[in-house]
Protein backbone atom coordinates (compact mmCIF):
# COMPACT_ATOMS: atom_id res chain seq x y z
CA UNK A 1 0.00 0.00 0.00
CA UNK A 2 2.83 2.43 0.82
CA UNK A 3 4.33 1.88 -2.64
CA UNK A 4 1.03 2.87 -4.22
CA UNK A 5 0.85 5.99 -2.10
CA UNK A 6 4.37 7.00 -3.06
CA UNK A 7 3.67 6.35 -6.74
CA UNK A 8 0.60 8.56 -6.59
CA UNK A 9 2.53 11.30 -4.81
CA UNK A 10 5.22 11.22 -7.48
CA UNK A 11 2.74 11.57 -10.36
CA UNK A 12 -0.36 13.69 -9.58
CA UNK A 13 -1.97 12.80 -12.90
CA UNK A 14 -1.75 9.10 -12.19
CA UNK A 15 -4.23 9.28 -9.32
CA UNK A 16 -6.05 12.62 -9.10
CA UNK A 17 -8.15 11.61 -6.08
CA UNK A 18 -7.06 9.86 -2.87
CA UNK A 19 -7.73 6.13 -2.87
CA UNK A 20 -11.10 5.32 -1.36
CA UNK A 21 -9.74 2.37 0.61
CA UNK A 22 -7.34 4.50 2.65
CA UNK A 23 -8.06 6.00 6.06
CA UNK A 24 -8.84 9.71 6.23
CA UNK A 25 -5.34 10.42 7.59
CA UNK A 26 -3.65 8.43 4.83
CA UNK A 27 -5.76 10.17 2.17
CA UNK A 28 -4.80 13.55 3.58
CA UNK A 29 -1.10 12.64 3.63
CA UNK A 30 -1.26 11.42 0.04
CA UNK A 31 -2.99 14.62 -1.03
CA UNK A 32 -0.44 16.79 0.75
CA UNK A 33 2.44 14.82 -0.78
CA UNK A 34 1.04 15.33 -4.29
CA UNK A 35 0.45 19.01 -3.66
CA UNK A 36 3.95 19.54 -2.22
CA UNK A 37 5.52 17.66 -5.14
CA UNK A 38 3.69 19.80 -7.67
CA UNK A 39 4.61 23.01 -5.84
CA UNK A 40 8.28 22.10 -5.66
CA UNK A 41 8.35 21.24 -9.36
CA UNK A 42 6.83 24.66 -10.08
CA UNK A 43 9.12 26.65 -7.78
CA UNK A 44 12.32 24.60 -8.26
CA UNK A 45 12.24 23.04 -11.73
CA UNK A 46 14.99 20.52 -12.38
CA UNK A 47 17.40 21.02 -15.24
CA UNK A 48 19.57 18.50 -17.04
CA UNK A 49 23.15 18.77 -15.75
CA UNK A 50 24.52 18.57 -19.30
CA UNK A 51 22.17 20.47 -21.64
CA UNK A 52 20.23 22.56 -19.14
CA UNK A 53 16.80 21.60 -20.48
CA UNK A 54 13.91 20.95 -18.11
CA UNK A 55 14.17 17.47 -16.69
CA UNK A 56 12.66 15.56 -13.79
CA UNK A 57 16.02 13.86 -13.35
CA UNK A 58 19.60 15.08 -13.11
CA UNK A 59 20.11 13.91 -16.70
CA UNK A 60 17.47 14.26 -19.39
CA UNK A 61 16.53 11.18 -21.47
CA UNK A 62 18.12 12.66 -24.59
CA UNK A 63 21.53 13.26 -22.99
CA UNK A 64 21.48 9.89 -21.29
CA UNK A 65 20.77 8.13 -24.59
CA UNK A 66 23.37 10.17 -26.48
CA UNK A 67 26.27 9.92 -24.03
CA UNK A 68 25.54 6.73 -22.08
CA UNK A 69 23.29 4.65 -24.32
CA UNK A 70 24.32 1.69 -26.50
CA UNK A 71 25.27 4.01 -29.37
CA UNK A 72 27.89 5.68 -27.18
CA UNK A 73 29.55 2.43 -26.12
CA UNK A 74 33.05 1.69 -27.42
CA UNK A 75 35.34 -1.32 -27.09
CA UNK A 76 37.64 -0.96 -24.08
CA UNK A 77 40.52 -2.99 -22.70
CA UNK A 78 38.97 -5.11 -19.95
CA UNK A 79 41.97 -4.47 -17.70
CA UNK A 80 42.56 -0.71 -17.95
CA UNK A 81 39.47 0.52 -19.90
CA UNK A 82 41.48 2.28 -22.59
CA UNK A 83 39.93 2.09 -26.08
CA UNK A 84 40.86 -0.98 -28.15
CA UNK A 85 39.82 -2.21 -31.61
CA UNK A 86 37.60 -5.06 -30.37
CA UNK A 87 35.67 -6.05 -27.25
CA UNK A 88 37.60 -8.25 -24.83
CA UNK A 89 40.98 -7.42 -26.36
CA UNK A 90 43.77 -6.34 -24.02
CA UNK A 91 45.64 -3.19 -24.96
CA UNK A 92 49.34 -3.32 -25.74
CA UNK A 93 50.34 -1.75 -22.42
CA UNK A 94 48.41 -4.32 -20.37
CA UNK A 95 49.91 -7.13 -22.44
CA UNK A 96 53.49 -5.99 -21.99
CA UNK A 97 53.30 -4.53 -18.47
CA UNK A 98 50.19 -5.81 -16.68
CA UNK A 99 48.99 -3.52 -13.88
CA UNK A 100 48.32 -4.71 -10.35
CA UNK A 101 44.54 -4.48 -10.83
CA UNK A 102 42.68 -7.16 -12.77
CA UNK A 103 39.74 -5.30 -14.29
CA UNK A 104 38.49 -1.76 -14.91
CA UNK A 105 34.96 -0.78 -15.81
CA UNK A 106 34.10 2.79 -16.82
CA UNK A 107 30.68 4.28 -17.49
CA UNK A 108 31.97 6.80 -20.06
CA UNK A 109 34.99 8.55 -21.49
CA UNK A 110 36.20 11.70 -19.75
CA UNK A 111 35.46 14.22 -22.47
CA UNK A 112 33.07 17.08 -23.13
CA UNK A 113 30.34 17.31 -22.03
CA UNK A 114 30.41 14.25 -19.74
CA UNK A 115 33.39 15.67 -17.84
CA UNK A 116 31.06 18.38 -16.54
CA UNK A 117 29.30 15.81 -14.34
CA UNK A 118 32.59 15.01 -12.65
CA UNK A 119 33.66 18.65 -12.35
CA UNK A 120 30.31 19.71 -10.89
CA UNK A 121 30.39 16.87 -8.38
CA UNK A 122 34.06 17.25 -7.47
CA UNK A 123 34.47 21.02 -7.38
CA UNK A 124 30.92 22.41 -7.58
CA UNK A 125 29.61 20.60 -4.48
CA UNK A 126 26.72 19.12 -6.48
CA UNK A 127 26.49 15.98 -4.38
CA UNK A 128 23.15 15.13 -5.96
CA UNK A 129 25.12 14.03 -9.04
CA UNK A 130 26.82 11.20 -7.12
CA UNK A 131 23.75 8.88 -7.26
CA UNK A 132 23.49 9.60 -10.99
CA UNK A 133 27.14 8.64 -11.53
CA UNK A 134 26.57 5.50 -9.45
CA UNK A 135 23.48 4.51 -11.44
CA UNK A 136 25.21 5.02 -14.79
CA UNK A 137 28.19 3.02 -13.56
CA UNK A 138 25.90 0.23 -12.32
CA UNK A 139 24.09 0.18 -15.67
CA UNK A 140 27.40 -0.07 -17.54
CA UNK A 141 28.43 -2.94 -15.29
CA UNK A 142 25.18 -4.82 -15.80
CA UNK A 143 25.37 -4.24 -19.56
CA UNK A 144 28.73 -6.04 -19.61
CA UNK A 145 26.97 -9.23 -18.55
CA UNK A 146 30.15 -11.15 -17.67
CA UNK A 147 31.54 -9.07 -14.80
CA UNK A 148 32.17 -10.90 -11.54
CA UNK A 149 30.97 -8.73 -8.68
CA UNK A 150 33.46 -8.10 -5.88
CA UNK A 151 32.88 -9.16 -2.29
CA UNK A 152 32.98 -5.56 -1.15
CA UNK A 153 33.58 -2.02 -2.37
CA UNK A 154 35.86 0.70 -1.08
CA UNK A 155 36.51 4.24 -2.35
CA UNK A 156 39.91 5.66 -3.16
CA UNK A 157 40.59 7.70 0.00
CA UNK A 158 41.51 11.36 0.08
CA UNK A 159 44.24 12.72 2.30
CA UNK A 160 43.10 14.57 5.45
CA UNK A 161 44.07 17.98 4.11
CA UNK A 162 42.22 17.60 0.82
CA UNK A 163 39.22 16.02 2.53
CA UNK A 164 39.03 18.95 4.96
CA UNK A 165 39.29 21.46 2.12
CA UNK A 166 36.62 19.83 -0.05
CA UNK A 167 34.40 18.62 2.76
CA UNK A 168 33.67 15.23 1.21
CA UNK A 169 35.23 12.44 -0.83
CA UNK A 170 33.53 12.25 -4.22
CA UNK A 171 34.63 8.62 -4.64
CA UNK A 172 32.83 7.70 -1.40
CA UNK A 173 29.73 9.63 -2.48
CA UNK A 174 29.60 7.49 -5.64
CA UNK A 175 30.49 4.27 -3.82
CA UNK A 176 27.60 4.50 -1.34
CA UNK A 177 24.73 4.34 -3.86
CA UNK A 178 26.72 1.99 -6.10
CA UNK A 179 27.08 -0.50 -3.25
CA UNK A 180 23.34 -0.28 -2.54
CA UNK A 181 22.48 -0.69 -6.21
CA UNK A 182 24.63 -3.79 -6.54
CA UNK A 183 23.83 -5.28 -3.14
CA UNK A 184 27.51 -5.26 -2.15
CA UNK A 185 29.00 -4.38 1.23
CA UNK A 186 30.80 -1.04 1.44
CA UNK A 187 33.91 -0.62 3.59
CA UNK A 188 34.71 3.13 3.57
CA UNK A 189 37.74 2.68 5.85
CA UNK A 190 39.23 -0.34 4.11
CA UNK A 191 42.02 1.88 2.77
CA UNK A 192 43.73 4.81 4.45
CA UNK A 193 45.83 7.43 2.72
CA UNK A 194 48.84 7.61 5.00
CA UNK A 195 50.79 10.14 2.99
CA UNK A 196 49.45 13.44 1.66
CA UNK A 197 50.22 13.68 -2.05
CA UNK A 198 49.88 16.32 -4.71
CA UNK A 199 46.98 15.87 -7.09
CA UNK A 200 48.15 13.54 -9.85
CA UNK A 201 46.78 15.94 -12.47
CA UNK A 202 49.24 18.58 -11.22
CA UNK A 203 52.27 16.27 -11.44
CA UNK A 204 54.32 15.64 -14.57
CA UNK A 205 53.55 12.19 -16.03
CA UNK A 206 57.07 10.89 -15.41
CA UNK A 207 56.79 11.76 -11.68
CA UNK A 208 53.30 10.42 -10.96
CA UNK A 209 54.46 7.00 -9.80
CA UNK A 210 56.92 8.58 -7.37
CA UNK A 211 54.20 10.95 -6.16
CA UNK A 212 51.76 8.17 -5.24
CA UNK A 213 54.15 5.42 -4.08
CA UNK A 214 53.51 4.28 -0.52
CA UNK A 215 50.49 6.55 -0.11
CA UNK A 216 48.01 3.87 1.03
CA UNK A 217 47.68 1.39 3.88
CA UNK A 218 45.22 -1.35 4.86
CA UNK A 219 44.41 -1.15 8.60
CA UNK A 220 42.64 -4.53 8.74
CA UNK A 221 44.16 -7.14 6.43
CA UNK A 222 41.53 -9.69 7.48
CA UNK A 223 38.94 -7.78 5.45
CA UNK A 224 41.11 -8.10 2.34
CA UNK A 225 42.81 -11.49 2.45
CA UNK A 226 41.54 -13.90 -0.19
CA UNK A 227 38.77 -11.60 -1.36
CA UNK A 228 37.78 -9.79 -4.56
CA UNK A 229 37.89 -6.06 -3.79
CA UNK A 230 36.14 -3.40 -5.87
CA UNK A 231 37.73 0.06 -5.85
CA UNK A 232 35.56 3.07 -6.73
CA UNK A 233 36.79 6.40 -8.10
CA UNK A 234 35.35 9.24 -10.13
CA UNK A 235 38.00 9.43 -12.88
CA UNK A 236 40.86 7.22 -14.01
CA UNK A 237 43.60 9.15 -15.81
CA UNK A 238 47.04 7.55 -15.95
CA UNK A 239 45.91 4.70 -13.70
CA UNK A 240 48.87 5.05 -11.34
CA UNK A 241 46.76 5.86 -8.29
CA UNK A 242 44.52 2.85 -8.87
CA UNK A 243 47.56 0.71 -9.58
CA UNK A 244 49.11 1.72 -6.26
CA UNK A 245 45.82 0.98 -4.50
CA UNK A 246 45.63 -2.46 -6.13
CA UNK A 247 49.27 -3.24 -5.33
CA UNK A 248 48.64 -2.29 -1.69
CA UNK A 249 45.54 -4.49 -1.50
CA UNK A 250 47.35 -7.43 -3.06
CA UNK A 251 50.26 -7.09 -0.65
CA UNK A 252 47.64 -7.64 2.04
CA UNK A 253 46.30 -10.77 0.34
CA UNK A 254 43.54 -9.57 -1.98
CA UNK A 255 42.78 -12.29 -4.53
CA UNK A 256 41.48 -9.88 -7.16
CA UNK A 257 41.03 -6.11 -7.56
CA UNK A 258 38.52 -4.51 -9.91
CA UNK A 259 38.20 -0.78 -10.56
CA UNK A 260 34.81 0.89 -10.99
CA UNK A 261 35.32 4.40 -12.32
CA UNK A 262 32.71 6.77 -13.63
CA UNK A 263 34.92 8.19 -16.39
CA UNK A 264 38.13 7.15 -18.16
CA UNK A 265 40.37 9.74 -19.78
CA UNK A 266 41.53 8.95 -23.32
CA UNK A 267 45.16 7.85 -23.65
CA UNK A 268 47.68 10.62 -24.32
Amino acid sequence: MNDKIEAAAGDPAANPAPAAGLSAGARLRALLQRSAHGLLRHLLPNACALCGSDSDDALCPGCEAQFFGPAAAIARCPRCANPVPADGQLCGVCLTAPPAFDRTLAAAGYALPVDQLVLQLKFGHRLALAPLCARLLRDALLAEGNVTLPALLCPVPLGPRRLAGRGYNQALEIARPLARGLGIALEPQLLHRVRETAAQSSVAPERRQQNIAGAFAVPDAALVAGRHIGVVDDVMTSGRTLNEVAATLKRHGAARVSNFVFARTPPH
